[in-house]
């Protein structure tokens, strides 16, 4: 799997990354995201922008509750 034409690998399995749907918990809240994970040990791979982006947002939702 690529993401933005780069081949993704696990520094710990070497291992290339493959697409997968993640949960994610913050606060007792629950969310799912498609990111590239290890199919040998599980790792992910947050992109910069899911990170700064969409999951900031719920973040500073969750906090203002």
């Amino acid at each position: 799997m690529s993401s933005g034409g780069r081949v993704w690998k696990c520094a710990k399995c070497d291992k290339q990354l493959v697409l997968k749907n993640t949960s994610f918990f913050y606060l007792g809240h629950k969310f799912t995201y498609d990111v590239l994970n290890c199919p040998q040990c599980g790792q992910v791979l947050i992109p910069k922008e899911l990170a700064e982006g969409r999951m900031a947002e719920l973040e500073e939702a969750l906090e203002d509750k």
